[in-house]
């Protein structure tokens, strides 16, 4: 920057995006002084190196900005986690939902878990209705990429957005989950490409009697 080229010679533009034209750094610079700006360069590998007549401190926060910008979204396109109870009231369900939906819309992938504690592990339909109930409530957002999992006292699925289906695409309806302990389990039906479903979800194990929880 200014007085720090060492380039022979450097084409220049000037504030206004304009060719000045290939000249020394020094005439560059006396040019960049009169309006009372700097001599950047910003492409060193050019031949000539090319620089800039602008306001530095300008350039530095919109450089700044655009790095803010991207960081963000690479942050909203990881897997988000929103974490639930067997008690999780309608409000806060309806809350949480919606988190869901922000986080989907926005390109993240949602990991959907319901913590059971001490004897909320004799509950454990509770948890699976709720997951059933999240899937049809997002339906237009997401689509289940990995099917409800129990591990230890946490049951969780992974929920990723949906994509635009293709012209002239028919979407498959989304079944119910089964509830632990049912003959058979629903299967989850999702519109990726090619119109496939999820494989079934396995009947969770069966529930501790009530003498077991004591």
């Amino acid at each position: 920057m200014n007085e720090r080229i060492r380039a022979r010679e450097i084409r220049v533009v000037d504030d206004e995006g304009k060719q000045l034209g290939i000249m020394p750094p020094f005439e560059a610079l006396k040019i960049a002084r009169e309006r009372g700006l700097d001599l950047v360069e910003v492409s060193p590998t050019a031949k000539p190196p090319v620089c800039r007549i602008i306001n530095y401190g300008k350039f530095l926060y919109q450089q700044s900005k655009r790095q803010h910008e991207a960081r963000k979204h690479q942050r909203s396109t990881g897997l988000k986690e929103v974490k639930f109870s067997p008690r999780t009231g309608e409000h806060d369900l309806e809350v949480k939902r919606n988190q869901m939906l922000r986080f989907l819309r926005e390109g993240a992938k949602v990991k959907a878990t319901v913590e059971f504690r001490g004897r909320e592990m004799a509950h454990r339909d509770l948890g699976w209705k709720m997951l059933d109930r999240l899937v049809q409530e997002i339906e237009e957002a997401g689509q289940v990429e990995a099917r409800p999992r129990q591990e230890g006292r946490n049951l969780f699925m992974i929920i990723a957005p949906k994509k635009a289906a293709g012209k002239g695409g028919a979407k498959s309806p989304s079944k119910r989950m089964e509830a632990p302990g049912a003959e058979a389990a629903g299967a989850l039906s999702s519109p990726a490409a090619g119109g496939g479903a999820v494989p079934p979800v396995p009947a969770a194990p069966p529930q501790p009697s009530e003498t077991e929880g004591r």
